[in-house]
């Protein structure tokens, strides 16, 4: 059967193309997906997301390779593999960036479209916020976006304790001015998650045009040519095919790369070293790897008011009935964003999560006792990597080498410590006194930056913000992968549609701009 769309990720963007462009009733769209349905119960109660952490039936459960920078450590990347895709077991921080991260995108693509007057009433049109319009924030959209119905007392310890050390409070950071700490807004309704399946796939799979395959992993494009024809995916232990006029890559920045190098769209010497027949060259597929890297602060409390110990029976009890409670939280209450000493450019350049827990790899390492822990990560970095095959076996795992610190002037070390000294200096603050116990990462002896360095490449981690692999650029810019239309450079009928265009990250979780560039990508569909 041959269809207008073929969506291969039903991600956050995955979800979002399928509901915009099934709207119109005479397009029929077919997406595939390569993990199963939303039905864990864990996926809807926010707090469940810790729960998640090793289930790989929902999880791609990725490692990078092993990085030169943090001790050749291998880190877990986990990455949503289910419908909904990351924003499935994210924790749901409803984060825009600021208006100087699109004027970049704007110019790095010679498109002003990206700029932030073209993609904020985008933002405002996917939104419905709970608390109603205003001139930042829509109403009426299909992802809802609601101030957290539960707060842990350490979340506001923690703001009156970064206001204490100076910083200023912030009730929106999604409303002009970003520095400051505060809650985070969340992509949630009704107290349980609003991930982009429940936002946009729900709602549209009703539609008799929309075609949805779970379990089915793309192994490759199919080209006549140099134009896409359809795509070849693995469902039910087979081999399938599917044509469609125009083939949309939403599988994210380790997944959309991977496909095209496996369709031989790429690196032309790395894909005949896998022995892939080039079909067209593109350099930049797989090239400008940039995620966010994060060092955590945890801290002991002498009073047992975190979530380190809860009844989880009576929690997810009182989510089930009364949509309240522990249940609620997506965990990562508090946070805040911080232009340092060090800052390059107007923007901020560090961003704080807080949580009321000990989360020591990811929450995976269980710590004894009650404690909390702030994450700092530096938004900005110049270091880049890359996603590239390990074979050419569509079912294995890609390389994924984000060359974390890798920037030859050391800067997103000196960024780290910066985020991992003010993360104590707000830790050290009167309204923490009643709960503060015993230091425990970094250990109390760590003063100088080289005892901070040293702490850092051993504890270093994601905090899940990989982008840029398939970048957008100008027409005259050889190394992007697509132009500013989303469409791969050199073949007809195909285009990406997910974190990987991002030519840089913003300043901030990038789940909502992923959604935000779906949308546009519909519009620019839907006009064309």
């Amino acid at each position: 059967m041959t269809y207008d769309y073929l969506i291969v990720g039903a991600g956050s963007a995955g979800c979002t193309l399928a509901n915009r462009l099934s709207e119109n009733p005479a397009k029929r769209v077919l997406l595939l997906e390569a993990g199963g349905r939303d039905w864990h119960p864990f996926i809807h109660m926010p707090a469940g997301l810790g729960k998640l952490v090793s289930n790989r039936r929902i999880n791609w459960d990725y490692l990078t390779e092993a990085e030169p920078n943090l001790e050749g450590r291998r880190l877990w990347w986990p990455r949503g593999k289910v419908l909904g895709g990351s924003s499935s077991i994210n924790a749901m921080c409803y984060v825009r960036g600021v208006a100087a991260d699109y004027a970049r995108w704007a110019e790095q693509t010679g498109d002003p479209r990206w700029g932030w007057d073209s993609v904020l009433p985008v933002f405002k049109r996917s939104e419905g916020n709970a608390e109603g319009a205003d001139a930042w924030h829509g109403a009426d959209g299909p992802l809802t976006v609601s101030p957290l119905r539960h707060h842990n007392v350490l979340s506001r310890v923690f703001v009156d304790a970064a206001c204490a050390a100076g910083f200023v409070g912030n009730q929106d950071f999604n409303a002009g001015a970003q520095d400051g700490f505060g809650f985070y807004a969340v992509t949630q309704r009704n107290g349980a998650r609003c991930s982009a399946a429940v936002a946009y796939l729900r709602p549209a799979l009703a539609r008799g045009n929309l075609v949805v395959h779970t379990h089915a992993q793309a192994t490759r494009v199919l080209l006549d040519g140099a134009r896409a024809v359809g795509v070849e995916y693995r469902r039910g232990g087979q081999l399938e095919r599917a044509e469609a006029g125009c083939v949309i890559l939403a599988g994210g920045a380790i997944n959309s790369p991977q496909l095209l190098q496996l369709s031989g769209i790429g690196p032309a010497d790395a894909l005949r070293g896998h022995g892939i027949e080039v079909a067209h060259e593109l350099r930049g597929v797989g090239a400008n790897l940039q995620d966010h890297l994060d060092i955590c602060t945890l801290v002991g409390s002498t009073q047992p008011v975190t979530y380190d110990k809860v009844n989880d029976l009576a929690v997810a009890l009182r989510f089930l009935l009364r949509r309240d409670g522990i249940g609620t939280s997506n965990v990562a209450e508090a946070g805040g964003f911080v232009r340092s000493r060090l800052a390059s450019d107007e923007r901020c350049d560090l961003q704080f999560h807080f949580v009321p827990a000990m989360l020591d790899n990811h929450g995976r390492n269980r710590l004894p006792g009650n404690g909390y822990t702030v994450h700092a990560c530096f938004l900005h970095p110049h270091s880049r990597g890359t996603i590239s095959l390990l074979s050419a076996d569509p079912l294995a795992p890609p390389a994924i080498r984000p060359n974390y610190l890798g920037d030859a002037e050391g800067f997103d070390l000196k960024m780290l410590i910066e985020g991992a000294r003010i993360s104590r200096h707000i830790l050290a603050q009167a309204p923490f006194d009643a709960f503060r116990g015993a230091p425990i990462l970094p250990a109390a002896g760590v003063e100088s930056d080289a005892d901070f360095e040293a702490f850092i490449r051993h504890k270093a981690e994601t905090i899940y913000h990989p982008v840029g692999t398939c970048r957008m650029g100008r027409a005259d810019d050889d190394e992007a992968v697509v132009d500013s239309e989303l469409r791969v450079r050199g073949i007809d009928g195909l285009r990406v549609v997910d974190a990987s265009v991002m030519p840089e990250l913003i300043t901030g979780n990038t789940n909502a701009p992923t959604i935000m560039i779906a949308e546009r990508s519909a519009d620019l569909l839907l006009a064309g």
